[in-house]
C-alpha cells in the first residue's frame, strides 16, 4: 500500500467517523443504522458497474499490447499522446466506475501521466455522450457550443501540465 493510499484512507476514515458522531448525536443508534442501510443500498446499486468496469479493464490489459499503449499514450508520445488521450476521453461513454479502472490499467501498461490526465479532462469536460444526452436538450446548442469551444484546448493543456508536474512531486 502506498503512502497516498494510506493518506486517502485516513482522510476518508476521519470523515466517516465525524459523520457517524454527528449522526449518533442527532439521531442515536437509529441514525447509524439508517446510514448503514443507505450505504449498503448504494453499494449494491453501483456494484454491477464496478464489476463491469474492472472486467473491461482486465480485458483491455490482455488485448491491448503494452507496446501499443506506450506508443500511443506513453510519456514519449508528446502532443500526439495528449490529443489521443483527450479524444479517447471525449468519445468513451460511461461513468467513473468504467473509466478509472481502465485508466489504472493503461498506466500499468505504460501510458504516461500526461495522456491519462488529458483523457480524464476530455471525459469530464467534453464527454460527447453527456453533451448529446443531457447538455444540448436541457441547456441548448448555443450554450453548449460556447462551453465546448471554451474548453476545447483544456484537456491537452491539462495533460501537458500534469506531465510536467508529476515527476517533480515528492508525495507518496
Amino acid at each position: 500500500m502506498t503512502t497516498s493510499q494510506i493518506l486517502s484512507y485516513c482522510i476518508l476514515g476521519t470523515i466517516i467517523a465525524l459523520l457517524a458522531f454527528v449522526a449518533w448525536r442527532s439521531r442515536g443508534g437509529a441514525g447509524i443504522r439508517e446510514a448503514g442501510r443507505s450505504s449498503g443500498t448504494l453499494f449494491l446499486s453501483v456494484l454491477p458497474n464496478l464489476i463491469l468496469g474492472f472486467t473491461i479493464a482486465g480485458f483491455l490489459q490482455v488485448l491491448l499490447p503494452k507496446e501499443t499503449i506506450a506508443r500511443v499514450m506513453g510519456d514519449g508520445s508528446g502532443w500526439r499522446g495528449l490529443f489521443a488521450g483527450s479524444v479517447a476521453g471525449m468519445l468513451t461513454p460511461g461513468g467513473p466506475f468504467t473509466h478509472f479502472p481502465i485508466l489504472a490499467g493503461f498506466l500499468k501498461a505504460g501510458a504516461g501521466v500526461g495522456p491519462v490526465s488529458a483523457y480524464v479532462a476530455g471525459w469530464a469536460l467534453l464527454g460527447v455522450n453527456r453533451i448529446v444526452i443531457w447538455e444540448i436538450p436541457i441547456l441548448g446548442w448555443r450554450f453548449v457550443l460556447a462551453r465546448v469551444v471554451a474548453c476545447l484546448f483544456v484537456p491537452p493543456l491539462c495533460g501537458w501540465l500534469a506531465g510536467l508536474i508529476f515527476p517533480r512531486l515528492q508525495v507518496g
